[in-house]
């Protein structure tokens, strides 16, 4: 299958390599295996299944796209030891340490895109781009993520923010946040996305089960009951809760940073 890049198994026949490793078999219905039984054919060996497991966490988002037609979702927070993210004002510059953003831009350079909301737009005017120097490569050579903005109401028609001046950023009227993460899929060719919103639009992923993973970052501070959550949305029954499982927990800088991956249903 030739894509971005030209078939693997022609180049390995022709470098006459004697045996090949592989970690796991492409998912994409176009190559269906047919790589291995090229080289299996050409004599040389191979052995699948070696490190799967670290292979399929290094490609996530591929995986889950081309299984799913969806991509692997990561919904990112920074919040208080009582899980508010900002002053009732809307204050909220800075609640985590410089590491943690720091940390942020590696998210961000994974991600093929980064949804927002209109009003985290309009109150903070994000660039929501990948501008950090401590990455190991050039910046230049890292694409940069596809912005999308929910903007049901159409507040941003015609205004001149950052995010809008670039003229790949792709503002979404509709209600469907299903459709639109498909849509990244089949017809942007993104297979990883970030959510960096405010607690009404992280809320809607989480309430319509769309995000795979949870980052929180918690600042050794507290706000107060009347600072603003994490997240805003409804749960009627301790039934109806979203679970997650906590996969990783470290400390960057001041901060503590959990990884929490979404429960099978």
């Amino acid at each position: 299958h030739t894509g971005k890049t030209p078939p693997c198994a022609e180049a390995l026949i022709k470098a006459q390599v004697s045996r090949v490793v592989i970690a796991g078999l492409d998912p994409n219905p176009k190559v269906a295996g047919r790589g291995v039984r090229l080289l299996l054919d050409a004599g040389i060996k191979v052995s699948v299944g070696v490190c799967t497991e670290q292979a399929e966490q290094l490609n996530l988002g591929f995986l889950k796209s081309m299984r799913t037609q969806m991509p692997y979702v990561r919904l990112k927070i920074a919040s208080s030891l009582d899980g508010r993210t900002a002053m009732a004002s809307g204050e909220s510059k800075w609640i985590t340490g410089s590491a943690a953003r720091e940390d942020v831009q590696q998210l961000r350079a994974l991600s093929g895109a980064i949804i927002t909301g209109s009003q985290t737009i309009i109150k903070d005017n994000p660039s929501l781009n990948v501008r950090s120097t401590q990455l190991g490569v050039d910046i230049e050579q890292i694409p940069q993520p596809k912005v999308v903005v929910l903007d049901r109401r159409q507040r941003l028609k015609g205004s001149d923010y950052k995010v809008l001046q670039n003229e790949q950023t792709l503002l979404w009227a509709d209600n469907d946040l299903k459709t639109l993460l498909h849509s990244l899929v089949v017809e942007h060719d993104i297979h990883d996305v970030l959510i960096e919103a405010g607690s009404k639009v992280s809320g809607s992923f989480i309430e319509a089960g769309l995000v795979d993973e949870l980052i929180v970052y918690q600042a050794p501070c507290v706000l107060g009951h009347e600072a603003q959550p994490m997240l805003t949305m409804t749960v009627n029954r301790l039934s109806s809760q979203r679970r997650f499982k906590l996969a990783h927990c470290s400390q960057i800088g001041t901060d503590i940073k959990l990884n929490f991956v979404a429960n099978a249903s």
